[in-house]
């Protein structure tokens, strides 16, 4: 490939992975402003509401890895293009729900295409630019998710009240076209380093089973059965770890946690940090229209401040840990975003909209310079067979800690409020619970802080690695 054509590929990859990096979560900050007015038309009660989040990010959470594997068997940009089909189907179809449980149903589906498409975005990424153009690039790609963010809560407050929040699920499907084909037109050849390598289908439907038995048996907490569910989960987990030490062709290798210190690290401080962060806009979503009366709009106004700071400074934290250590810079993040939460704890009736706005723009800070250097630690520290399967352990630690963080606001929620809806005589139930999550999110960052910081140098760790094959996972 000529020096033209390898910066012309470059810039597809980049062009297709951020665009579609910004349209994913440009739905999800969009859908938790509509989460009202979708209660209102469907009567849904505080916990089930929560499960029009919960669902797509459980969905996703279990095929990430799977898919993520799948690519690089048999082509990350064939796996990228069907998620990309999928996800604007399932668009279509949210916004003709009649119901909420079908509502839930349609946001299942949206899951899948979703983690076929982080599942190897990030990949591709990675496969097309070399280790010291790699932070910026992903700075690039967070900047993109960060600004989905940042116009989704104005996005989705306006479109709710001028046109229902079925036009957010509508508005998606005509810009979900321009992507596939910009990807049909643009993005010019595949990666598929294990081409070759056998999938293990029997790892991932127990992996599946694990994933989907634990994050369940979280939502269903105070509950016996979640109790059980839970320890069903583990169980499966332990046979997962059991079975994929015996395969030649693991859907995961386990020596990447236990031979891998930058990547074991790196991936419990994601797992911590999103498990920590994400209930946020949710939270603060209901406080802002129940306790302070505002607007969908107005609310979007104030949750907008949070990702356009993260968009900002994500470029420049990834640019950052090309020159420094991505511990140095990660670690710093998770203490701001302690920070930021730390604030929040003392949200109340009389509390003022410059006081929140201030916290949510430290927040903002925080995973800005948290989350790029710690995805450039993380696909460094592998080969380039494995990429994908690093893609997929990223958007893993990043979903199952956003159904956690979801997890511990619904738990908080069935001892405070209860199976019913958020109504004026339980808005103080609904701040005690609100303080109590805020504390614990930030305890949470507090633990990831050392997490980040025990992750080791990925410089040190490339210098001392050895040749990769099939088996080695160290870069």
């Amino acid at each position: 490939m000529t020096t033209t054509d390898d910066a012309a590929l470059k810039k597809s990859a980049l062009l297709v992975a951020t665009v579609t990096a910004f349209l994913v979560p440009l739905m999800g900050s969009s859908i938790n402003v509509a989460l009202p007015a979708i209660a209102a038309e469907f009567a849904m009660d505080a916990i089930m509401l929560s499960w029009v989040a919960t669902a797509f990010l459980l969905t996703s959470a279990i095929f990430l890895l799977p898919v993520g594997r799948f690519a690089d068997i048999f082509g990350r940009k064939k796996v990228f293009t069907v998620g990309m089909v999928i996800y604007a189907l399932s668009s279509a179809l949210s916004a003709f729900a009649t119901s909420g449980m079908m509502l839930i149903a349609f946001r299942v589906l949206q899951g899948f295409g979703a983690a076929m498409i982080f599942g190897t975005g990030i990949a591709i990424l990675t496969s097309v630019y070399p280790l010291g153009e790699r932070g910026r690039v992903l700075g690039i790609n967070v900047a993109a998710v960060y600004s989905g963010l940042s116009l989704g809560p104005f996005f989705g407050g306006f479109m709710t009240e001028q046109l229902g929040w079925r036009s957010l699920f509508l508005a998606h499907v005509p810009i979900g076209l321009i992507v596939i084909v910009v990807i049909i037109w643009k993005l010019k050849g595949e990666w598929a380093e294990a081409k070759g390598e056998k999938f293990d289908i029997t790892g991932a439907v127990v992996y599946g089973l694990a994933l989907l038995a634990s994050m369940y048996g979280v939502s269903l907490l105070p509950e016996l059965l979640g109790v059980w569910l839970i320890a069903f989960g583990l169980i499966m987990l332990l046979l997962f770890i059991l079975w994929e030490n015996r395969m030649r062709f693991p859907l995961l290798d386990i020596r990447l946690f236990t031979k891998n210190r930058v990547f074991a690290f790196s991936s419990l401080a994601a797992f911590i940090h999103y498990g920590a962060t994400f209930a946020v806009s949710f939270m603060m979503s209901l406080y802002l229209q129940y306790i302070k009366g505002l607007s969908p709009q107005e609310a979007g106004l104030v949750l907008v401040c949070q990702p356009v700071v993260m968009a900002f400074f994500s470029p420049l934290a990834g640019r950052l840990s090309d020159r420094i250590e991505p511990r140095f810079v990660a670690s710093s993040g998770m203490a701001v975003t302690a920070v930021g939460l730390g604030l929040l704890t003392s949200v109340g009736n009389d509390t003022s909209l410059t006081y929140v706005i201030s916290a949510l723009l430290v927040l903002g800070l925080g995973l800005a310079l948290f989350s790029s250097p710690n995805t450039n630690a993380i696909m460094s520290s592998v080969n380039r067979r494995l990429y994908g399967v690093a893609s997929g352990t990223v958007g893993t630690m990043r979903t199952v800690g956003q159904v956690i963080s979801m997890g511990i606001a619904m738990l908080v929620f069935a001892f405070y409020i209860g199976h019913v809806e958020i109504t004026p005589d339980k808005y103080p139930h609904f701040l005690q619970s609100a303080r109590l999550i805020f504390i614990i999110f930030a305890v949470m960052s507090g633990l990831g802080i050392m997490a980040s910081m025990a992750r080791g140098d990925i410089r040190n760790q490339q210098s001392s690695a050895l040749p990769a094959d099939h088996n080695i996972d160290i870069t």
